[in-house]
């Protein structure tokens, strides 16, 4: 029988840490987000998004993380890619992580960004689940170079990034919400990348990979 998997590859990816899953994000699991989202993911008026989408009413924010969710799907390319993966503990719900890239079969980079109910941080998760995708990025997809950024007052994603390895790549100034930002960018590399101490099990790499074309 065909699967979701067979007719739309990244459905099949998963990625298996010591405490989390990571799988891309079904139609079913939309509720589970939301419920996770309107848990508190900040606090109020601190967004880390430049676009405080986080903040909406709970009418606007249900709607809104579904067409987000549809949109990615949608727009999937081998050229133009972001993969949306939520994070599971068991049966409990904890954030996203999304890897993406442009023209990535040239350039090898990707970039991530993430987020995580305030009820799961302060725990290791949200490093964990970036090195999983970083992890993935390097040594199954073959990429040169991770990117990410945060507000310059976030050091929460910031000393994720450290302690990954992460290098500074420059300040950008740029709209935030309603305000004006300084955001810090950072790079990495698997030269120096800090690796966890445990290994990554992935599921339905081939798929994916075939799909992208690498």
């Amino acid at each position: 029988m065909t699967s979701l998997a067979d007719i739309w590859p990244p459905f099949g990816l998963t990625l298996t840490t010591p405490r989390l899953v990571l799988r891309p994000i079904f139609d079913a699991d939309i509720p589970a987000a939301v419920a996770a989202a309107r848990s508190g993911i900040h606090e109020p008026g601190k967004s880390p998004f430049s676009t405080p989408w986080a903040e909406l009413p709970d009418n606007e924010l249900a709607p809104k993380m579904a067409q987000w969710y549809w949109r990615c799907r949608a727009g999937f390319t081998p050229d133009d890619w972001t993969l949306l993966l939520g994070v599971w503990q068991g049966d409990d719900f904890l954030g996203v992580q999304d890897l993406a890239a442009t023209k990535f079969a040239v350039l090898r980079t990707v970039h991530t960004g993430s987020w995580l109910k305030q009820a799961a941080q302060g725990r290791g998760v949200g490093k964990e689940m970036r090195a999983a995708v970083v992890s993935y990025a390097f040594d199954y997809l073959k990429a040169e170079v991770a990117e990410s950024e945060a507000a310059t007052w976030n050091q929460q994603s910031l000393g994720v990034s450290t302690s990954l390895g992460y290098e500074p790549n420059g300040l950008t100034r740029t709209t935030w919400g309603a305000e004006v930002e300084d955001v810090q960018k950072v790079r990495l590399t698997p030269e120096s990348f800090k690796r966890p101490d445990w290994t990554l099990h992935v599921q339905g790499h081939e798929g994916l990979k075939s799909y992208l074309g690498l």
